[in-house]
């Protein structure tokens, strides 16, 4: 049976998200494959602000989370695996869940974050066109 964590986080996120919150996760920073900011992590584990104005192109499938967020000015792509998520929860009130760190599955250990998983980006910057 598939694991329920990316559900749980999917539905808490838009719960959290929809009462005007600001979504946290906790994750473990050294878990096989996660790709965090190096310097933000505390204890081997770094809080996360994936609230829809402090990331870009947040993907939250059933393996992974990724997305885009800036660090000292500086934007920087994230790959965390939904085994490394240790808690989500409101930034405003501490309501959400917490899970126990899973065991990374042997293959998925071994391989990392490839380029093949991550969402494609639009290069450059946005643009708008005036349609006649």
């Amino acid at each position: 049976m598939n694991s329920n964590r990316p559900y749980l986080l999917r539905a808490l996120y838009e719960w959290i998200v929809d009462n005007n919150c600001t979504p946290h996760i906790l994750v473990a920073a050294e878990y096989p494959g996660a790709r965090v900011p190096a310097g933000y992590a505390k204890d081997g584990q770094i809080v996360l602000n994936i609230s829809p104005s402090a990331v870009r192109y947040l993907q939250m499938g059933n393996e992974v989370l990724t997305f885009e967020g800036r660090f000292g000015g500086v934007a920087q792509s994230l790959y965390v695996p939904v085994g490394a998520v240790l808690a989500i929860y409101a930034r405003e009130n501490g309501q959400g869940m917490a899970f126990d760190l899973e065991e990374p599955e042997a293959e998925a250990a071994d391989e990392g974050p490839s380029g093949d998983d991550e969402p494609p980006r639009p290069s450059g910057r946005p643009s708008l066109k005036v349609v006649k």
